[in-house]
């Protein structure tokens, strides 16, 4: 389905079920990321560097992978909160809950995507949750723990930052948030692209990768690495930067993200949500006017070949 029929589609399913308002799965997701940058912060504030939790750490998909309690306990209360609002709806998380539902609305969480950052106190970590209705995310959340940015949008509704900021009143300074509006860049000229990217975990993969930076880094006027999908493709909604190109994600590091970027006014290309990351397909959000040359350069780096796991 094109992104309007998925709209009208989801409307026409939503007149018949009047508790499956977009607006109303965004808020929830906010505050299922809100109540995960709490667990997130708590913990943070217990656990030391990490040398202190060294021996918690656990691996999934390779050494260089890590889950640590935090991912698992910041999990357990989102899926818990979650299904004291909906408990019919169904639930994927990346550190193993699933959950069928009867309502149409499945959310994937991600408790915190950027792990390494998380574990080596680098500010660039986030909380992700989307609603998604057949194969569509309709509504989502990405906060931004460290930096206390929340992104969100639902379909049809924009995409919105919210970052706090202090203003003089008459007594003193007071803390306030406010919904901004996000655009991504009107940048026209793919040399001066700013463009974000992330890595495999799998040693062959990052081989490849390295070989297309190698290749790409002379086409774009710089590359940036920071560490979690779904905050990159915030960024590219809000302008930080203005492409982004990732293989081999799985749905809970996007699925948010994409929203987001494609209510800014992106355009992006990702692999179906039931398509597993070891098939190493590839992802990409651009700001529009970039979009048909970008996606001549990243193929001629060979950026957008798929990496699956038995290459």
């Amino acid at each position: 389905m094109s992104r309007e029929q998925v709209i009208n589609a989801f409307v026409e399913h939503q007149s018949m079920h009047q508790d499956l308002s977009p607006a109303g799965l965004k808020e929830i997701a906010c505050g299922l990321a809100e109540l995960g940058g709490e667990v997130i912060s708590h913990s943070s504030n217990e656990i030391g560097t990490i040398s202190d939790i060294a021996d918690t750490v656990e691996t999934k998909s390779s050494s260089v992978d890590p889950v640590t309690a935090v991912d698992k306990a910041t999990e357990s209360a989102l899926v818990e909160k979650l299904l004291t609002l909906r408990p019919n709806d169904g639930v994927v998380g990346e550190e193993g809950t699933g959950q069928q539902g009867s309502t149409g609305i499945d959310w994937i969480i991600d408790p915190i995507d950027g792990t390494v950052n998380f574990l080596y106190g680098i500010p660039e970590y986030a909380v992700s949750v989307a609603a998604v209705w057949g194969s569509a995310p309709v509504a989502g959340a990405v906060y931004n723990v460290a930096g206390d940015v929340m992104y969100s949008a639902h379909i049809g509704g924009g995409a919105y930052a919210i970052t706090p900021h202090t203003v003089k009143s008459s007594d003193g300074f007071t803390l306030v948030k406010k919904p901004r509006r996000l655009r991504t860049n009107s940048i026209t000229d793919s040399s001066a692209a700013l463009v974000a990217t992330g890595f495999s975990y799998l040693s062959d993969r990052r081989l490849q990768q390295a070989s297309i930076l190698a290749r790409l880094l002379g086409d774009v006027r710089d590359i940036r690495r920071m560490g979690s999908a779904a905050l990159d493709l915030c960024r590219v909604a809000s302008g930080q930067v203005d492409a982004f190109y990732e293989a081999a994600l799985n749905k809970w590091d996007y699925a948010a993200g994409m929203l987001i970027a494609q209510e800014a006014g992106a355009v992006v290309r990702a692999p179906k949500l039931s398509t597993e990351g070891s098939a190493g397909e590839v992802l990409v959000a651009y700001a529009p006017g970039i979009a048909e040359t970008m996606d001549e350069i990243l193929r001629g780096a060979g950026a957008l070949a798929s990496l699956p796991v038995n290459q």
